[in-house]
C-alpha cells in the first residue's frame, strides 16, 4: 500500500461529552464492530468482573469514571481507526483539551434525557475554535427524553452548531420502536436484546410503501412521515465539504448501551471523517503527505506497567513515517534519539509497532526526556502550537508526610506534573511547592497514585488563591516591573517551565494590581504571542 493510501485510511478522532453521557459505552461497542474486542464490558456495573478496556487506571475502576486519556485502535472495512477516549469528568478538563490537539475529527455524546450539559458546552467551544469537524451522536433512546427535535434546537442554540439529522428515532423512551437512517434510506428495527450484537436491518426504497405499517404499526409510521417531512423543511441536505470545514455537523440518534445505531454512525463516519489533516507550527503549516517526519507529544502517561516505573510518552504523528530504531530529532533538548520498542495500542493490547504514518498514535518509552508539547522530526526545528497551560481552580500546598521518603516523593510530583495531571508552582519566597488543578478530584488522584506507584505520602494545605496568571513584563528593566516585584513577591511563583506565574488572592487584588502596573500583562493561559 503507497505512503498515500496509507494516510488515506487513517481515522483518528476524539469522543467527548459530559460524564455519564455514555462515551466510554459508545468507545466499547466501536470496538466491537472492529472486532478489537469479543465482548463489551458494562462501565458502571460492578458485578461484572470484565470491566471497560478503555479504562485503565485502578482509580477508573473504583469510580467508574474515565480518569486517563486512552488510546485504541481497530481496522474496520480497511479503515485503520485510532480512538482517543477523553475524560469527561471536569476535573480532568485540561487533559481532554490536550487531547484534541491530537484529532483530526470529533464525535459528541449527549444523553436524550440530559440534552446539552455545561461540560460539553466547554468541549465544543474548543473544537469550534480549530474547526475541528464534529458528528454529535445523541444517546440512550430506550430511555425516556426529550423530543428529538427539542434536542436538535439545543444543539443550535445552546452550542452554536448548524445541524443536519442523518438518523432519525422511531419513538423513545417505552415506545422506541427503531431508527431510520435517512443517510443509507433503512431502518433498523429495535429488539430491546442488548445481548444482541448486531442488529438487523430494513431498506426501504420508499417511506410510502404499505409495508412500513405492518412493521411499526399505523401510528409510529405515520408520525415518522410527519417527522422527516419536517427534517426535509427545516434542515439543510448533508453537505461533506461544510462538514469538513467545521461548519455543519450531522446528528445520528441509538443507544450505545443496547449497540443500538452504532453501526449507522461508523458507516457514515468512516465515509465521511477527515483522513489526517496538515497542522500548523509555529514555523509553517505541515502536510501530512510530507516525507518527512515530525510528530509532537500530547500526553505522558506514568507507570503503565506498576511493576516497571515507566512512563510513555504518547505522539501523534503529523507528517512522513516513523520508524523503529531510525534516529530522530528532540527540537527542545537538540539531541538525536532513537526508539527500540515504539508501542501501538490494538483494542486493550501493546504491540511494537515497525512503522507508523501520519495520523497514527505511537507510544515511546521515555525515562524523563520528553514534556507534553515536545517535537520530534527529521531535523527541521519545528514547533506544534496548541497545547497551553490554563489557570488552574484550586490550589494547595503540598507537605511531605513521610520525611524518609521525600526523594521518591519529589520524583512523583515530577513525573505526575511532567503528565499534565495537575501543574505545579514553587514559590519566589521560600521555595514551598504548590499544586493548582482544574478539579478538587485530581487532588486525590495525585494522592492515591503517589502512595501506590511512589510509595510516598503526601498531605495538603489549604492555599487562598483565585488564579495563576503568567506574567509578561513590556520591559523587564523598568522599574514598575521591578516595583511589582518588590511587593507583590510573596504573591509570584515559577511555574514548571520556569516561567514567572503571579498568584492572585482575590479578584479585587487581580484588577488592583492591573491598574497600577498597567506594563505588567498578565495572562490565564500560559500560551501568549
Amino acid at each position: 500500500m503507497s505512503f498515500k493510501e496509507q494516510i488515506q485510511r487513517r481515522r483518528t478522532f476524539g469522543i467527548i461529552s459530559h460524564p455519564d453521557a455514555g462515551k466510554t459505552t459508545l468507545t466499547e461497542k466501536l470496538l466491537l464492530f472492529g472486532g478489537a474486542i469479543q465482548e463489551a464490558g458494562a462501565v458502571k456495573n460492578n458485578k461484572i468482573k470484565k470491566t471497560a478496556t478503555s479504562d485503565f487506571m485502578e482509580i477508573e475502576r473504583q469510580r467508574g469514571i474515565s480518569v486517563a486519556t486512552s488510546v485504541l485502535a481497530f481496522i474496520y472495512k480497511d479503515k485503520k481507526i485510532n480512538i482517543l477516549d477523553t475524560p469527561g469528568h471536569k476535573d480532568f478538563a485540561e487533559d481532554t483539551f490536550r487531547t484534541l490537539t491530537a484529532v483530526d475529527s470529533v464525535i459528541v455524546v449527549v444523553d436524550v434525557a440530559k440534552g446539552v450539559e455545561e461540560q460539553t458546552e466547554k468541549l465544543v467551544q474548543v473544537c469550534r475554535m480549530r474547526n475541528i469537524p464534529m458528528i454529535v451522536f445523541i444517546n440512550k433512546l430506550d430511555r425516556e427524553g426529550k423530543d428529538a427535535f427539542d434536542l436538535l434546537d439545543d444543539l443550535e442554540q445552546k452550542l452554536g452548531l448548524s445541524v443536519t439529522p442523518l438518523s432519525f428515532p422511531i419513538g423513545m423512551g417505552y415506545d422506541f420502536k427503531g431508527i431510520y437512517n435517512i443517510y443509507e434510506k433503512n431502518i433498523n428495527l429495535f429488539s430491546g436484546d442488548s445481548k444482541k450484537n448486531i442488529e438487523e436491518t430494513i431498506a426501504f426504497d420508499s417511506l410510502e410503501s404499505t409495508e412500513l405499517e405492518s412493521i411499526i404499526g399505523n401510528k409510529a409510521a405515520e408520525e415518522l412521515r410527519d417527522n422527516l417531512d419536517l427534517v426535509n423543511g427545516v434542515y439543510p441536505p448533508f453537505d461533506k465539504e461544510s462538514y469538513l470545514k467545521g461548519q455543519q455537523q450531522p446528528v445520528f440518534f441509538g443507544s450505545a448501551l443496547n449497540n443500538f445505531g452504532v453501526r449507522e454512525l461508523l458507516d457514515c463516519f468512516i465515509e465521511i471523517a477527515p483522513s489526517p489533516r496538515a497542522k500548523k507550527a509555529e514555523e509553517r503549516l505541515v502536510e501530512a503527505n510530507e516525507k518527512e517526519m515530525s510528530g509532537f507529544v500530547f500526553k505522558i502517561h506514568a507507570n503503565m506497567d506498576p511493576k516497571h516505573r515507566d512512563r510513555l510518552a504518547f505522539i501523534k504523528i503529523v507528517s512522513g513515517t516513523f520508524e523503529r530504531n531510525k534516529p530522530y530529532l528532540h527540537v527542545r533538548n537538540g539531541k538525536k534519539m532513537k526508539f527500540s520498542s515504539p508501542n501501538a495500542f490494538f483494542a486493550e493490547k501493546k504491540e511494537i509497532v515497525d512503522i507508523s504514518y501520519p495520523g497514527d498514535i505511537v507510544g515511546l518509552h521515555d525515562t524523563g526526556n520528553f514534556k507534553i508539547g515536545d517535537t520530534l522530526t527529521e531535523g527541521e526545528a519545528l514547533h506544534y502550537k496548541g497545547i497551553p497551560s490554563f489557570s488552574p481552580e484550586h490550589f494547595r500546598y503540598i507537605n511531605n508526610a513521610d520525611p524518609m521518603k521525600s526523594k521518591q516523593l519529589y520524583k512523583g510530583i515530577d513525573q505526575l506534573m511532567d503528565e499534565g495531571v495537575a501543574q505545579l508552582f514553587t514559590l519566589e519566597l521560600n521555595g514551598r511547592r504548590v499544586i493548582g488543578t482544574v478539579g478538587a478530584l485530581q487532588f486525590e488522584v495525585i494522592q492515591y497514585r503517589l502512595e501506590h506507584e511512589y510509595g510516598a505520602k503526601c498531605t495538603y494545605e489549604n492555599f487562598p488563591v483565585y488564579k495563576a496568571c503568567w506574567v509578561q513584563a513590556e520591559d523587564p528593566k523598568n522599574d514598575e516591573y521591578k516595583e511589582f516585584k518588590r511587593v507583590k513577591q510573596k504573591f509570584l511563583a515559577k511555574d514548571k517551565r520556569g516561567q514567572l506565574v503571579f498568584l492572585a488572592d482575590s479578584q479585587f487584588s487581580l484588577q488592583m494590581t492591573q491598574q497600577k502596573y498597567p506594563s505588567v500583562k498578565l495572562h490565564f493561559v500560559s500560551e501568549f504571542d
